[in-house]
């Protein structure tokens, strides 16, 4: 145990620069906000022009049994009609255009062939043709491929929105040191790097940079997770938003706007809930291969019916209704519904979804890596066991001496004894002539006494006797109290295992997943803690490259490996890993190298990543057997392949099938919802609060 207290720098726990300047990082936000300010223009006005174009379809009339016609109500039906397909349709049919430009025809290249088919057929039977007109497919066709795609960019939305709301943790205005000594206040978007500004006690940092005069403790807690203040001084980085403590400090201003971590994150998010999963590439996949379905089978249901004698008006329209069947309107809802509801869900509890296919494959993990200290354990020494040596000294005085003495100190250890005599509300007396013994301890004049709070390595290098029973648990560390050169007592303090940590263990085991930890502590207390959480496996005194080397081994082994760390030395594992994780927000790996950030350093947040992995995955895949099922169904049908039996898709059936398999997939997205909720409850993670939650 090395109990050097002291200031503990922070030069290796560095952030991407990560000041926001507020008209930065917003054009891409705010275009789709007008993107989806557009779809929901387009589906209201085009829902409104349907609902009379549905009144005066014959089909509808026919199928609820009621009659309502005019002299020229096919050409009312015909210009509602043409204000929907060129309003209502239009970004399918410039989607198209833009597919097969790229040569790669998916999802709109078949509504668009869909719409136009239905659109150009009917009206060629408005002024002549034989056939019927399929104007109410077409309106609804649009209608519900709007509705699918408002509800996928809104959810994409929702979740930049929460990281929306880190911006609101940077001030407006920056006190920048002039050159003659003199402070201004400006507008923070006004910063340049190199610029110098002044932060006093209790103000916001305004940007990233480093200190190049005084010192104080910085709350991170907000950004990066880390729950305690960290002690900063001439060299150590600062970030943007953070909350200075106790001390006036000069920072030289080194990121600002798009280089900012914070426009990095925002952008990450925008990049992530964009980027095409493979589910999501099949649903594009499928509908590409059923645009040349439809065509093909369009075709040949054409040829065929004039090869057998029928007339061109019929065989024309067998082929029009193949060709507008062939796009389900479930498909259009099939991904977008399960993506809205997984991704309000995850955005609202602080999963970041980077990449939506690790997200999915979060499924198949057989083995997990977790880092300790703040994962498992909370990142923080509270003190465990008091025990004075000599009757004159009870316990609290013991406490009382420590904590007087350590409130001076920076170190985490004097965190955890100060935070211990805060919780039984003791008064402290104030010491004077504080000084460190260099990796040994700390030492100060107290009540006309001299105090020295020590490691063991110091009271075996003063032979000292080590007290009986000090040293009960591989995971504490113990440090001693001597007053005028007597051993007075010892306190133990151990990094606590946080109350999650039981249930996200239990909860991975019982999916069958095999449970291993690495760090860089000593083999005592990885030891301990390993055997007190019940993990299968543990690597202790791990450097960074070792946590990727264990992790190569593991896949060549065949297992499908996660990886949660902190984000500065667990880049090279989260990189290497099946499904990087990202513990805390604040680190630059998370932007760059793993899948899956997580805002909380909650163990229990993965456990439910991946139970909505896992359901988000089996709810697409559901969905789109659905919209799938309804073609394999009706296309052939409609086809004709069974007219031999007396049996053909009429439109108005393919309308109820068609009807069917829409209400199916909506209501199976709903039951995500239902089915999140319900695992969110039982782990106490959708709750709504953050209990028993310690950040990072």
């Amino acid at each position: 145990m090395n109990h050097g207290h002291g200031k503990s720098g922070n030069s290796d726990h560095q952030h991407e620069g990560h000041d926001h300047e507020n008209h930065e990082g917003h054009d891409h936000h705010d275009h789709h906000a007008h993107m989806i300010e557009d779809f929901k223009k387009r589906f209201w006005i085009s829902l409104v022009i349907t609902i009379p174009i549905m009144v005066l379809a014959p089909m509808i009339q026919d199928l609820l049994g009621y009659s309502f016609t005019f002299t020229g109500d096919r050409y009312v039906q015909f210009g509602l009609s043409t204000l929907v397909f060129f309003y209502g349709g239009w970004p399918f049919l410039k989607g198209m255009f833009d597919e097969i430009k790229d040569k790669a025809p998916g999802m709109m290249t078949l509504i668009a062939l869909a719409i136009s088919v239905a659109y150009f057929y009917s009206s060629a039977v408005v002024f002549g043709l034989d056939g019927k007109v399929f104007f109410w497919e077409l309106a609804s066709l649009i209608v519900i491929m709007l509705l699918g795609h408002w509800i996928e960019m809104k959810s994409v939305m929702g979740a930049s929105n929460a990281l929306q709301e880190l911006a609101k943790l940077m001030p407006s205005e920056a006190r920048i040191v002039k050159e003659n000594g003199e402070t201004e206040d400006i507008e923070i978007t006004d910063l340049k790097n190199e610029d110098i500004v002044l932060v006093r006690p209790g103000e916001k940092v305004p940007a990233d940079g480093e200190i190049v005069e005084g010192e104080s403790h910085v709350n991170e807690s907000m950004i990066t997770g880390e729950s305690k203040p960290v002690a900063k001084s001439k060299g150590d980085e600062v970030i943007g938003g953070s909350i200075n403590d106790n001390g006036s400090i000069k920072i030289e201003v080194k990121h600002t706007g798009d280089d900012s971590y914070l426009s990095k994150v925002i952008g990450m998010v925008e990049e992530a809930q964009n980027t095409k999963s493979k589910t999501q590439n099949l649903a594009n996949k499928a509908a590409g291969w059923l645009f040349y379905l439809a065509l093909g089978a369009g075709i040949i249901t054409l040829f065929v019916w004039l090869s057998i004698g029928k007339d061109f008006e019929y065989s024309l329209e067998r082929m029009v209704t193949v060709m507008i069947i062939s796009c389900p309107h479930a498909l259009g809802l099939a991904v977008p519904l399960v993506v809205a509801i997984s991704t309000a869900v995850s955005a609202k509890k602080g999963l970041l979804i980077r990449n939506r296919t690790a997200f999915e494959n979060s499924r198949k993990i057989t083995k997990i890596i977790f880092d300790k200290t703040g994962t498992l354990t909370k990142g923080e020494f509270g003190v465990t066991r008091i025990k004075s040596i000599i009757d004159s000294v009870s316990d609290d005085e013991l406490l009382t001496i420590a904590a007087s003495v350590e409130g001076n100190s920076e170190h985490p250890i004097a965190g955890g004894i100060v935070k211990a005599s805060r919780e039984k509300e003791i008064k402290l007396d104030e010491p004077s002539n504080f000084e460190n013994i260099t990796g040994k301890g700390i030492q100060a004049d107290l009540n006309g006494k001299k105090i020295e709070i020590v490691s063991p390595g110091y009271l075996k290098e003063k032979d000292f006797d080590i007290p009986e029973n000090a040293f009960e648990n591989d995971s504490e560390t113990v440090v001693f109290v001597i007053s005028d050169g007597d051993l007075l007592g010892y306190l133990a303090l151990a990094d606590g295992i946080r109350e999650d940590s039981y249930d996200a263990v239990k909860t991975l085991k019982e999916r069958g997943i095999n449970i291993v930890m690495a760090t860089g502590d000593n083999e005592k207390v990885a030891k301990a803690v390993s055997k007190e959480l019940g993990l299968d496996n543990y690597y202790a005194e791990v450097l960074p490259e070792d946590k990727q080397k264990i992790i190569k081994d593991l896949q060549n082994e065949g297992e499908f490996v996660a990886m949660t760390g902190d984000g500065v030395n667990d880049a090279p594992a989260l990189a290497q890993a099946d499904v990087g994780i990202a513990v805390g927000s604040g680190t630059d790996v998370a932007a760059e190298t793993a899948d899956i950030v997580l805002v909380n350093s909650n163990p229990k947040d993965i456990a439910n990543l991946i139970l909505f992995g896992a359901a988000t995955y089996k709810k697409i895949m559901q969905n789109l057997w659905w919209a799938a099922g309804y073609n394999i169904v009706a296309v052939p049908l409609a086809a004709g392949v069974l007219a031999w039996a007396g049996i053909i898709l009429s439109p108005a059936v393919g309308a109820i099938l068609m009807s069917l398999s829409t209400v199916i997939v909506a209501i199976n997205a709903q039951l995500l919802k239902k089915k999140l909720t319900k695992n969110g409850k039982n782990t106490g993670f959708y709750n709504g609060t953050d209990s028993g939650r310690d950040s990072k």
